[in-house]
């Protein structure tokens, strides 16, 4: 695991931490990375991420397939790209019958294919693999969501998974470690100022103008680019 001079720091949003983050991650540059931002705080973090080390930038839409009856119990996960993976040994360890997890899977579905809708519209995935895919998120507390994104890419086969955090739980940190092939937090604990919630306008802004960046010849590096 690397946190990279990991410390307390106070952020004053998320593009700030992104901006931090992105200090941690430029030696991904040319190395043919695609950012892959967990909407909706993720985005404007790997907005920033992604223009700083001059890499694609995507959404990566996961939603925990929790234990019917006990939800907060994430059994698997579903994710972008049509990937699911359920723990079938843990179903038949509590006897969970697959009915029962077919319904769950079938709400959370809806769920995701309606932000998929919402973030993408007809826009496929962007390819994974053999590709450096950097994971990133607005903060690590629990990592649940993290760690099925780690093992839904994983199936895509990537040439190596990053998981990129401004904040993160030291433990969270040490966990996600060992799915990740590499794992930076710029800073242990969350700090930030202003922690509202991202709004889907502010989601469909960021990804818009990171497509308008990439086709006018390439990243912001130097930070000067259009602040949406």
């Amino acid at each position: 695991m690397s946190t990279r001079g990991a410390t307390t720091i106070r952020f004053t949003d998320r593009r700030e931490a992104g901006v931090e983050l992105a200090g941690r991650l430029l030696h991904y540059r040319g190395r043919d990375a695609v950012v892959l931002a967990l909407p909706r705080g993720g985005v404007p973090v790997g907005y920033e991420v992604a223009n700083r080390i001059d890499a694609d930038l995507d959404i990566f839409v996961v939603r925990k397939i929790g234990m019917p009856g006990h939800r907060e119990y994430a059994i698997g996960a579903i994710a972008s790209g049509d990937v699911q993976f359920i723990d079938r040994e843990v179903l038949r360890w509590y006897g969970v019958s697959e009915a029962a997890v077919d319904a769950v899977v079938h709400e959370e579905r809806a769920e995701l294919e309606r932000r998929e809708r919402e973030y993408r519209g007809r826009s496929p995935l962007t390819p994974l693999a053999d590709r450096v895919v950097i994971l990133v998120d607005d903060g690590l507390a629990t990592g649940s969501t993290m760690k099925a994104a780690v093992q839904a890419v994983r199936q895509h086969q990537p040439s190596r998974v990053v998981v990129a955090a401004p904040v993160g739980a030291p433990s969270t940190c040490r966990e996600l470690s060992a799915l990740a092939d590499d794992i930076v937090c710029a800073a242990v604990g969350q700090f930030y100022v202003d922690f509202a919630q991202t709004t889907d306008e502010e989601v469909h802004a960021l990804l818009n103008a990171h497509r308008r960046t990439h086709l006018h010849g390439g990243g912001a590096a130097s930070g000067d680019e259009e602040r949406p």
